[in-house]
């Protein structure tokens, strides 16, 4: 790999850490289909694959499936018994994510709940559901309300993740204060602070918070 003048570390990581074909096809499919081009990071995926295979999770939470890009990720480091239970307000959305996890060999380990999010919490709580691993990667004004749920429906020691604790750079500009932003700091501010939480923040890409449940 060839290291040039003034590259950023993301743009080094980006060149270590390649995305399969896979992994391609799906960038490329949301592209075709018109839909917003917000994945998560692909290293950051790799680091979702990573952290659900060393903890051994196996009931994962995805708030926001988009066209299935961290769905698989997080599908290739489930163990035997692992499944995923997906929410996704778009039900194009979600016929598209699980075409791609069936495409993949995934198919049967995920469950698609279509509709608002806070409504599949709902029913989830009800339900009795609880969970190891949490991904957090939907609409940014509802990321507090997501937050409380999951730690409602954590298992002890679960796992949260949350994308775009940036928001492009919104979130640290004092001239940007709406909706999205300022339900960002407050995730990013709960999450950080929470007594029921061990948490960090990672500061690369469009950032990624990370927690776990004690």
């Amino acid at each position: 790999m060839e290291i040039t003048p003034n590259m950023t570390p993301e743009h080094y990581v980006d060149q270590l850490v390649q995305e399969d074909e896979a992994l391609r096809n799906i960038r490329a499919a949301i592209v075709a289909e018109g839909m917003p081009e917000v994945s998560v990071a692909h290293p950051y995926g790799k680091l979702l694959t990573f952290l659900i295979e060393v903890s051994g999770a196996e009931q994962v939470l995805e708030i926001g499936a988009l066209g299935g890009y961290s769905g698989l990720c997080m599908a290739r480091g489930l163990g035997a018994e692992g499944r995923i239970v997906s929410l996704e307000l778009k039900k194009t959305y979600a016929l598209l994510a699980h075409k791609h996890m069936e495409d993949n060999g995934y198919g049967d380990r995920v469950e698609y709940r279509v509709g608002p999010a806070v409504d599949s919490l709902k029913a989830l709580q009800e339900e009795g559901r609880a969970f190891d691993f949490f991904f957090i990667d939907a609409d940014k004004e509802n990321y507090p309300v997501y937050l409380e749920y999951a730690i409602a429906l954590a298992k002890p020691g679960a796992i949260i993740a949350g994308d775009n604790c940036f928001l492009r750079g919104r979130t640290l500009n004092t001239d940007k204060n709406g909706p999205a932003v300022q339900a960002m700091r407050r995730f990013n501010e709960m999450i950080a602070t929470d007594p029921r939480l061990v948490s960090t923040l990672l500061p690369a890409y469009d950032g990624l918070a990370l927690a776990r449940v004690k």
